[in-house]
Parts: C-alpha cells; sequence; structure tokens
C-alpha cells in the first residue's frame, strides 16, 4: 500500500493530464473496433474503463495503458455473429444472443490469462528476441497508422449483394478532405513545436483544446466524434455506470457445449491480449530505463477482463498506441492510467455533449505523432548492418503483424528465431582428434551438443577404424539437453558392440547422473575429474530419467 501511495503521488499534475490525453486518444479506436465487431460502442468503452481501471491499481507496469483493444476485438468477431445464431439453434428466444456469448469468453479470458500469471508464464516474454520487437514495434506502427487514415471517410449504409446491410467507407473529397488534412497537421505542429516553448503544459492534450475550440468557434463542419459514432449506427456517448450483468446467466446455457463454443476464442483472446501487453510493457521498459513483472501484469489483466465480462463490457489488453501517448505525455506512474479510466467514465456519465464536439482530426493528429514516434527508424540504418536472419525476421514480424495478427506474427518471428539460432549452433559442433602415447584415441569435443547437432557429433567418430581404447573429452562442449544424453549412450553402445572400451571426461554432474541411472555401466566409463564442468541440463534430471533408455 504504501508503495502504491508513492508511485502515485509522483509528479501528479503531468500523470493527471497524461491520463486525460490519453482517454481522449482511445475513443476513436475503440469505437471504432466496436462497429467492427457489431456490439454498442458503450460497451467496448465500459470494457476500457474496467480493464483500464484494474490495470493501472494492479498491473505490473505503471504507465501501461489498457483498454478494449482492437487485436483482442477482432478474435470475437466470428464468435458474436455466430453466436446470434445459436440462440436459434438452442430455441432461445433471445436477442444478441451473441453479445451473452461475448461475456462468458471474456470471462474465460480472464481466468486464462490469471491462471498464466499465477503459473509464472509471463517470464516467458524475455525469450522474445530483439528484431522480433523491433518488428512488432514497427507493425503495429503501420497497422495503427492504417486504422487512423480510415478516419478520412464516411460509414454510409448500404445494402452488399447478399441481401445483407453493410457499412462503406466513402472517403472524403473536396473543401473537407482539406479542412481534415488542415486540422490534423495543426495538431501535430502544435505537439512537435509547444514543448520548444514550454514544457509545463501537455503538448497532446494542448493540440486537442485548441483544434476542438477553433472547429466549434470557427463553425466548421468536420467530422467530430459524436458525429462518427453516429455514423457507425450509435446512439452517442451517454451511457450508465457499468453494473454487474445479470442477464448473463439467466440467458447463457451453462452447459459443455457452451464451454466448447467460447473456449478456443476465449484462448485465443487471452494469448493475443497477454502478448501485446507483455511486449508494450517491454517496450514502457526501454522507454523509461525501468523493469515492469510480467507475472503481475498477467493477473491484473486477467482480473480486468473477468471484471469486465461481468459488469458487460468487452474484453481488452495494454495498447501500445495510447501508452506511447501516455509516455510522451510525461505520464509514468499508476496515477495517469487510473485518470485515464476515471476520465473515460466521466465522458459517458457526464459530459458527453463536450466530447462529442471534439473533431476527429484532432485525435488522429495525436495518433499520427505517435506512429511517427513509435516507429523503430534505426531499423533502416541497421537492416544491412545485422545479420541477415534478423533482418528477415524483423520485416516478416512486421508484416504479418500488419496483414494477418499480432500474436501469429510473433510466434513466427520466434519459432524463426530459434530455427535459426537451432540451426548455427548445430554447425559448430567439431571434434579434435589425437593419439596418446599409449594408443589411446581421443576425441576433444567443441561446441554446443543439444538435438540440432547430434547428428553432426555422431559423423565425427571412425568406429571401425578406431583403436581399441577410446577417450571422449567434453573439455569445450556443453551436453545440453536429452537428445545430447541419448546421443553419447548411443556412441558407447557402438564402441563396446565391436569389442571397444570407451571413457567419458569433462561431463557435468547431471549428465553423470542421467548416463548413470540409464546403465549402471556408465559408473566405470566416466572418468571423475575437480575440473568437471559445473553447468545444468535443459530440464530436471529426475523427471528426465523416467522411462529414459527403457528400450
Amino acid at each position: 500500500m504504501t508503495d502504491f501511495i508513492r508511485n502515485i503521488t509522483q509528479n501528479p499534475k503531468d500523470n493527471i493530464l497524461a491520463g486525460i490525453t490519453v482517454s481522449l486518444a482511445m475513443i476513436p479506436e475503440v469505437v471504432a473496433f466496436a462497429f467492427v465487431i457489431q456490439i454498442d460502442p458503450l460497451i467496448a468503452l465500459s470494457g476500457a474503463f474496467m480493464v483500464g481501471l484494474i490495470t493501472a491499481v494492479f498491473g505490473g507496469r505503471p504507465g501501461l495503458i489498457s483498454g478494449a483493444a482492437g487485436a483482442v476485438a477482432l478474435i470475437f468477431e466470428d464468435m458474436i455473429s455466430e453466436g446470434h445464431s445459436k440462440g436459434l439453434l438452442f430455441d432461445i428466444p433471445i436477442e444478441n444472443m451473441g453479445y451473452f456469448y461475448l461475456l462468458a469468453a471474456v470471462v474465460l479470458m480472464g481466468i486464462i490469462q490469471v491462471s498464466a500469471g499465477v503459473l509464472k508464464l509471463g517470464k516467458f516474454v524475455r525469450l522474445i528476441p530483439h528484431p522480433v520487437m523491433m518488428g512488432f514495434v514497427n507493425g503495429l506502427a503501420i497497422a495503427i497508422f492504417i486504422a487512423q487514415v480510415k478516419m478520412f471517410s464516411h460509414k454510409e449504409l448500404s445494402l452488399a449483394d447478399n441481401g445483407v446491410m453493410q457499412y462503406l467507407n466513402i472517403p472524403m473529397e473536396g473543401t473537407e478532405l482539406y479542412m481534415m488534412l488542415g486540422l490534423v497537421a495543426l495538431t501535430m505542429g502544435i505537439i512537435w513545436l509547444l514543448p520548444k516553448v514550454t514544457t509545463k503544459i501537455p503538448a497532446a492534450l494542448t493540440a486537442i483544446l485548441i483544434t476542438t475550440g477553433i472547429v466549434i468557434f470557427g463553425g466548421l463542419d468536420v467530422s467530430t466524434v459524436g458525429s462518427y459514432i453516429i455514423e457507425g449506427g450509435g446512439d452517442g456517448l451517454k451511457g450508465e455506470l457499468p453494473t454487474p450483468n445479470k442477464d448473463l446467466w439467466q440467458n447463457l446455457p451453462i452447459n459443455l457445449g457452451t464451454l466448447k463454443f467460447i473456449l478456443p476464442y476465449a484462448f485465443l483472446a487471452a494469448s493475443v491480449g497477454l502478448i501485446e501487453s507483455l511486449m508494450t510493457m517491454n517496450l514502457v521498459d526501454d522507454l523509461t530505463d525501468t523493469r515492469g513483472d510480467g507475472n503481475r501484469e498477467c493477473i491484473a489483466q486477467g482480473a480486468g477482463n473477468i471484471f469486465s465480462g461481468l459488469f458487460g463490457g468487452a474484453g481488452g489488453c495494454g495498447m501500445i498506441g495510447q501508452t506511447v501517448v501516455n509516455i510522451n505525455a510525461k505520464g509514468r506512474s499508476r496515477l495517469s492510467g487510473i485518470t485515464m479510466a476515471l476520465t473515460l467514465l466521466t465522458f459517458i456519465l457526464f459530459t458527453d455533449e463536450y466530447i462529442e464536439q471534439v473533431p476527429v482530426a484532432a485525435l488522429v493528429g495525436v495518433m499520427f505523432v505517435m506512429v511517427i514516434e513509435t516507429f523503430a527508424w534505426s531499423s533502416f540504418r541497421i537492416i544491412r548492418k545485422i545479420p541477415v536472419a534478423d533482418a528477415v525476421v524483423l520485416i516478416i514480424v512486421s508484416a504479418v503483424t500488419v496483414i494477418v495478427d499480432l500474436a501469429i506474427a510473433v510466434f513466427v518471428g520466434i519459432i524463426i528465431s530459434a530455427l535459426v539460432f537451432a540451426w548455427e549452433n548445430a554447425t559448430k559442433i567439431r571434434a579434435r582428434k589425437r593419439v596418446k602415447d599409449d594408443g589411446t584415441k581421443i576425441y576433444e569435443i567443441w561446441g554446443p551438443l543439444f538435438f540440432g547437432s547430434v547428428s553432426g557429433f555422431i559423423e565425427k567418430f571412425d568406429i571401425k577404424n578406431d583403436p581399441e581404447r577410446i577417450e571422449i573429452d567434453f573439455v569445450e562442449s556443453r551436453v545440453s539437453d536429452h537428445s545430447a544424453i541419448e546421443a553419447i549412450s548411443n556412441i558407447v553402445s557402438k564402441y563396446e558392440q565391436v569389442g571397444k572400451s570407451v571413457k567419458l571426461k569433462h561431463l557435468s554432474e547431471e549428465c553423470k547422473i542421467l548416463l548413470m541411472k540409464g546403465d549402471k555401466k556408465f559408473q566405470k566409463l566416466i572418468i571423475q575429474g575437480i575440473d568437471d564442468p559445473r553447468y545444468h541440463l535443459a530440464a530436471n534430471p529426475e523427471k528426465f530419467t523416467k522411462g529414459l533408455y527403457s528400450k
């Protein structure tokens, strides 16, 4: 409690103003994705409030902003659509059945995320290579830029060829387009120039207020937050305080069929949410030279989604764009995230008519600046200097993030990086051969011995032509896994089959344990030494030997 109070009392003015700025910048994105998955914008905004508040208070990364993110929302699009039809399938006379499946999936998503935190899976974010991180940042910046470009259009309800009503984006033209571009440029200009004059007031919030004032007092006919919501089929920002959704348990069929239906979506959403949140946490760590707690963040994200689902809100996760806006506005403590959430609630309950007058151009300008500052421009400079494999990973992750999905992009990047790492290390296995005066042939093994280098290791030995006595010295090698232990055992067995003796030297204690438990003969074959290495294998020897050499 003391740490919490100390944190929120650090630089309160900057953190409060940063939180207000972020809440304004969050509205268009949250509303836009609510329209994409065809839910009421207030459901998404309620989710942004609850997830944002809980993660700000209990999360593992002060300064990280969470809300109803598009990356999570898009996962539920098909589920909601199919959920509507399932209401008819189970003969349940309830409209908007997909919404209740959404709430149940969000709760289950939260439970999965809390479980990940309790199991301390958040630490695995450290396994993400730097090229994947750069590709993630670049891809997300491009995706956010594309989303902002779509704001230069109007939504128009139209009848599709299949007879279904759908929204079409009609590009702005003429004077309206020029005014939009001018206001965006004005907003960006203020954000860049104001810090050169004074840093006492946040540039982004000042730019939004000035641009809004020009639009209101100048009587300019431009797209605003209110008109944007109405164009998408909403009624405006006016809403009520979120309360527990009693209809969820009354209308949703609680059975195994429902679990099977929502589980795949919930698991994927939980994975995407945690990946984006933990990657955003890493970015904030780099920007602020501090370190967050990944496991604590997992639990907070999960708790936020559980409460959001129970209170009728959509799912959410860490939002990199709004987080960068917060950091750039000097929002560093939990107070900025708390302020964002409470300000968002204030907009919904009391000041909706004022916020609806904010021009979309002002918010687009803020997000454009964020995109420019988020994109890792250094990647263009270093791409010819880093290894080709890393450059390929960076480009692939960026492209997949934009084209497909953030989670898939990160998984693809990690898999490619792991395969490249394994291949490069597999080629480093070497064997220096020499013969002692007594005729014993020595194989001095160099390089890592693991699943990828086992084949190369076995090829080093000339079993047929070697002398009667063999000594394998692992002085410059590291035996890393089960495959390596199996390879050593197989080599020894092949030499023994032709009547030759083998001695093993410079093995770690865990290697000795595994070999001896697999076959007692290794007690005589292993040469004990005070200079034996002390590294550990990639698994617990007790678990490893269970069933080992059972053949």
